[in-house]
């Protein structure tokens, strides 16, 4: 049965997804979402009340959250690339760094961007400056952990730098990975260059505008 993806390709959420999709050639069926096509909306609502995307059936049945699709995936249809490692301890690696683009650098980069989005005259100027902050520590710790490494978790593209590829390419627009940390740097262009995530963003491309503090020209 073919899988139903839920999703938008601006959102970097979906994106991480897509991204695994795209790294084993899985075939997939697209419900967009957005005014355009309500429908899907209405079905997303039904199928995930929090209405929060990316959503996947496979065979009937929904499952929610990145990771958790990722790891469905990994389990249930898996390709050449090895997205979960079978060693434990890699696989602790892996989760532990999948766990750390999502907590500390997709989570504080969305909170820099809600705050463009939020009802002006309500404004949230301590917890913009903790998400900088945070971001700040998360590269150091990203740029130590990367010596030595091809992908986030060791040699092998995994989970891991699924959730990395969105993460540091939207959060480098809102606070720039400093050029002292120049493993991070190489490894953001690194995923840029990825043939999966490369079309990702290729796919998004039209949606640039949509971005409210100004998508920069560049990648």
């Amino acid at each position: 049965m073919t899988l139903l993806f839920y999703g938008h390709p601006f959102s970097s959420y979906c994106q991480k997804v897509l991204v695994a999709l795209y790294e084993n050639g899985t075939a997939f069926s697209w419900r967009p979402l957005g005014p355009d096509s309500p429908e899907n909306g209405a079905a997303l609502a039904r199928l995930w009340p929090l209405g929060r995307m990316p959503v996947l059936v496979d065979d009937g049945r929904t499952y929610m959250e990145s990771s958790i699709i990722i790891e469905h995936l990994a389990a249930r249809r898996p390709g050449p690339v090895r997205l979960v490692p079978t060693d434990g301890e890699a696989a602790l690696e892996t989760r532990l760094l999948d766990r750390v683009f999502d907590n500390y650098v997709h989570t504080p980069m969305q909170r820099i961007v809600s705050e463009a989005l939020r009802p002006e005259g309500n404004p949230d100027p301590y917890g913009v400056a903790q998400a900088h902050e945070l971001l700040e520590k998360a590269y150091g710790w990203l740029d130590e952990r990367l010596d030595g490494r091809a992908w986030a978790a060791g040699p092998s593209f995994t989970l891991a730098d699924c959730a990395a590829a969105p993460a540091l390419f939207y959060a480098d627009w809102v606070h720039p990975i400093p050029v002292k940390h120049a493993r991070l740097r190489a490894y953001r262009a690194a995923l840029l260059a990825r043939a999966s995530f490369a079309r990702a963003v290729d796919e998004a491309r039209p949606f640039r505008s949509l971005f409210p503090l100004g998508a920069p020209d560049r990648d």
